[in-house]
């Protein structure tokens, strides 16, 4: 997968997408300045939302348009006044854009209606992102891969035939090129309910780029799903989680963001190839391996101990799997402390 300039896959380190949500907080001098903190930082790409209160759900007062959930950071407020204060005005999508171009970064957004797509394309975008909650939704994704530009899908919520579902119908789209991120859809997510081994699991099934969108708090979760075969890392991202912000309760501050990418990238060298042996930088070591060492002078004639010859560092004479089969055997000639013991000198 390509999305821009940026290559993903397996060959290279984690592709970080920073997703800005509803942490502009309303301003829009606040969103430029996460977009530049994001660069900054280094991660690849920045992500936004590209919706209404109108077109995510009804002005409603009536309980199921209210969050009850004791645990979610939006508990009492309605949907529509959520999404009222979380929305990226359309207008700010291309000064956002704009500065992320500047500042050498990809852009895309998740689009929630199929006006949202249109919108976008006129802001060429390079890709699309179909959050969890519209995983679901055929409709739209029939609507965003018919662009046929890659498509990234969370996984949310999904059941493995839903996961199916939305893959097949980006497919049959004419979609070509479709990454799928696990994700968990609670906020915050507990790193117990990440299950991270899915991501393998979803790689093998679906044989295409697999990634995390992640939720948990930190970076540790992120950091384990590369070793899981993760090509892909979304987390959210704010300026100060003390300032508040719809999301910034579980999102990254900058400094955060800058060590994901630092350790994303460690991490993902760190994984290797299955190898045994020593290593190149590792064979300037062996010489300080243990041996076999004369550590008393010894004269011609005399019979090898465990008093005269014991096994030390470094790794210049005979490994110290042959001490008991040389045990009693004579030296041939005068040996002083500190010689390394060799076949050479022993009859």
């Amino acid at each position: 997968m390509k999305i821009g300039k940026v290559k993903i896959g397996l060959k290279k380190p984690p592709f970080i997408v920073a997703e800005l949500s509803g942490n502009h907080d309303g301003s829009l001098k606040k969103a430029l300045s996460i977009v530049d903190e994001v660069a900054k930082a280094g991660a690849h790409a920045i992500k936004l939302q590209t919706y209404t209160p109108d077109s995510m759900t009804l002005n409603l007062k009536k309980k199921e348009f209210i969050i009850k959930d004791s645990k979610s950071p939006w508990k009492g407020k309605s949907l529509y006044n959520l999404y009222k204060k979380a929305m990226t005005p359309w207008k700010w999508h291309k000064p956002i854009f704009d500065r992320a171009k500047k500042r050498g970064l990809e852009y895309f957004s998740s689009p929630f209606d199929e006006k949202a797509v249109e919108f976008l394309e006129s802001l060429k975008v390079p890709a699309y992102k179909i959050a969890s909650f519209e995983n679901i939704d055929t409709n739209l994704i029939k609507k965003v891969s018919s662009k046929k530009k890659p498509v990234i899908i969370s996984t949310g919520m999904a059941t493995l035939t839903e996961i199916k579902e939305a893959f097949n119908t980006a497919k049959q789209s004419g979609c070509t090129n479709i990454a799928l991120l696990k994700c968990t859809s609670t906020y915050p997510c507990s790193p117990l309910e990440s299950n991270l081994k899915t991501i393998s699991d979803l790689r093998k099934k679906f044989k295409c780029e697999i990634g995390l969108s992640d939720h948990t708090m930190g970076i540790g979760a992120a950091l384990s799903s590369i070793s899981f075969g993760a090509s892909i890392i979304e987390k959210h991202v704010t300026l100060k989680r003390s300032e508040g912000g719809v999301d910034s309760s579980f999102s990254l501050e900058p400094q955060e963001l800058s060590q994901l990418v630092r350790e994303s990238k460690s991490t993902y060298e760190s994984l290797g190839s299955i190898y045994y042996g020593p290593t190149i930088s590792e064979r300037n070591s062996i010489k300080f391996r243990r041996s076999l060492y004369i550590v008393k002078n010894i004269n011609a004639g005399d019979k090898i101990n465990n008093n005269n010859v014991k096994s030390i560092r470094p790794g210049l004479g005979l490994a110290p799997k042959y001490l008991n089969k040389i045990i009693g055997k004579k030296i041939k000639k005068n040996i002083k402390k500190g010689t390394p013991l060799t076949w050479k000198i022993i009859k």
